[in-house]
């Protein structure tokens, strides 16, 4: 009796867990019109998640799991049905200026400013840029911030995206921890519908980012993979 109950127990899941993907596809399939959608990349830049970074963790973590390999491949599907793509990145001076020490992270950047004189993201240097595989394309959109932790703070990304109708937006980038959280937060407080791309989002330790998107940012959005956005959106359904 107790290998026939394990198995039964076994297939309800299996049912249960096609039963949910079927629902999160239909979901996906009403959220995400191209004319009304954007994909947002959050600072998939060569000086947060390339060669000179200041988390060298983050920089592994991002290559291990193919993050921006994924959020390339959303790019690419938005564009082919298209969808709009918008970079959010963050810039800085080389002398600190604007900048403030309100928090840890902040203050590990001001340290490696005044101490090595290394500014990561310095505006105009390389470390600025978008890495190579994103673009940007000559439809792309790219809205820096100099200030405040998530891309809505201190820039007209809201006020553009309501300008060209956009309704729903898909979550790309780094990291899970803070950014990527405080954009979805803040993008619901906005009104907008938010759709998050699990394998194009990156957090530390793997173990927690992955916590963090089941129990928080799953009750925020709507969680997919960059295989199923791109077939979804391109509507190879």
């Amino acid at each position: 009796m107790l290998p026939f109950i394990n198995a039964l127990g076994h297939h309800g899941s299996t049912v249960d867990d096609a039963e949910k993907a079927r629902k999160n596809q239909e979901r996906l399939k009403g959220l995400l019109n191209p004319t009304t959608t954007a994909v947002l990349t959050m600072e998939l830049q060569q000086g947060v998640v390339g060669e000179g970074a200041l988390l060298p963790a983050l920089v592994e973590r991002v290559a291990e799991t193919g993050t921006v390999a994924n959020a390339a491949a959303v790019c690419r599907a938005a564009r082919a049905a298209g969808a709009r793509v918008v970079h959010c990145t963050a810039e800085h001076r080389a002398d600190g200026a604007g900048a403030t020490e309100n928090c840890k992270i902040f203050a590990m950047g001001e340290k490696l400013r005044r101490e090595q004189g290394v500014v990561p993201t310095e505006i105009g240097t390389p470390g600025a840029a978008l890495v190579a595989e994103l673009g940007p394309e000559p439809s792309d959109i790219v809205v820096a911030r100099m200030h405040g932790m998530t891309p809505f703070m201190s820039t007209s990304l809201d006020q553009m995206l309501r300008n060209m109708g956009i309704a729903t937006i898909v979550a790309t980038g780094v990291s899970v921890n803070v950014g990527i959280l405080g954009l979805c937060i803040n993008a619901v407080d906005l009104g907008y519908q938010v759709v998050l791309v699990r394998d194009a989002v990156a957090g530390l330790p793997a173990d927690y980012a992955d916590a963090v998107i089941e129990h928080t940012l799953s009750m925020l959005a709507t969680v997919t993979t960059a295989e199923e956005f791109s077939r979804v959106i391109t509507g190879d359904r």
